[in-house]
């Protein structure tokens, strides 16, 4: 087996989907351990991928996508192999004319029948495996090893980060809880009530607690940090890889299925993931998948709000279930 490729990795969606992307990576160095690895990505996920020890080469998609020049950037690459995980019409032909001897796809796309000649069968909307199984399901393309289970691809990985503290954790000895109540719409939300109801159970004596977002989240997580004195809005004031760097320093991250939730369950910290009852987001395939993660569903099969909107089943998920899964850990 050649064991020098140069292999791509392109996935160019949102965070939690680069993450559980990453343990692809792990794997081809597991059993090519001279190869090289470049991760096509965007810009919002470069901060992520680059800190992952099994990725060698960041490419900005939009460099190949939107520039005259995006062919000749592909061909420095010198690429032997090409994964495309999240299909992209116009990298899959860039892909082609780069030559790129073998070129992995889905059957699932018409144009991976004209840009591939390396097709996988891979139903991902019927399929029973997880998010990070059904990418690693990709590497039989590479004649390598494809079937893993969960406990295997926890240590896949590879996050690496620098040990420094950072000047938004508070430097006490209390345990730092990390509360992500929002999700810009990508996944059903447990509510702001519920997130308070827990704050109330957890010792201020013992925790210090963070409500973490985007800017435009700010105002939504001022209704809850006024209300208590040792919580602290964080919302916005920190660029992605500072944020992982803060997740890195904290104990604990409670979310719905966010990117968040994904990163603190690949850095080994208490992941706790609240979700829905319901294919396609259900924790069957989208659970965090860690050392210390954990998930809350109730035993339900429900589709009532499958076009959007307000989530009972999620919203029904009691607070003193999430504080009995941190209070087992301290």
């Amino acid at each position: 087996m050649n064991n020098s490729k140069t292999i791509i990795i392109s996935r160019i969606d949102s965070i939690g989907d680069v993450v559980l992307t990453l343990p692809m990576a792990g794997a081809i160095k597991q059993v090519l351990p001279n190869s090289k690895v470049i991760f096509i990505g965007n810009n919002y996920t470069k901060s992520v991928i680059e800190l992952c020890v099994n990725v060698d080469v960041f490419l900005n998609a939009k460099d190949l996508i939107n520039n005259t020049n995006g062919l000749d950037l592909l061909l420095q690459q010198n690429a032997t192999d090409i994964i495309h995980v999240f299909p992209n019409k116009k990298i899959a032909l860039l892909a082609k004319s780069a030559n790129i001897k073998n070129r992995i796809g889905t059957t699932n796309r018409i144009f991976h029948w004209l840009s591939c000649n390396n097709l996988i069968r891979l139903s991902r909307k019927n399929s029973s495996l997880h998010e990070s199984q059904l990418n690693l399901k990709l590497l039989k393309g590479l004649l390598i090893k494809f079937d893993y289970n969960l406990e295997e691809i926890k240590n896949l990985y590879g996050l690496k980060l620098q040990h420094h503290s950072t000047t938004h954790v508070d430097k006490s000895k209390k345990i730092k809880v990390i509360l992500h109540p929002k999700s810009k719409g990508s996944a059903r939300e447990w509510g702001m009530q519920n997130f308070q109801n827990l704050i109330q159970l957890l010792d201020k004596n013992k925790y210090e607690v963070y409500v973490s977002g985007t800017i435009q989240e700010k105002f939504f997580a001022d209704e809850i940090c006024s209300k208590f004195n040792h919580v602290h809005n964080i919302c916005g004031t920190m660029n992605l890889l500072q944020f992982i760097e803060f997740i890195n320093e904290a104990e604990v991250l409670v979310a719905c299925s966010t990117g968040p939730l994904h990163i603190a369950s690949a850095l080994g910290k208490i992941a706790i993931g609240l979700y829905a009852p319901m294919k396609p987001i259900f924790p069957q395939r989208w659970a965090p998948v860690g050392t210390k993660s954990y998930c809350l569903v109730i035993d339900k099969q429900c589709n009532d709000c499958k076009k959007g909107g307000e989530c009972a089943c999620i919203l029904s998920l009691e607070a003193f279930k999430v504080h009995e899964i941190i209070e087992s850990n301290f």
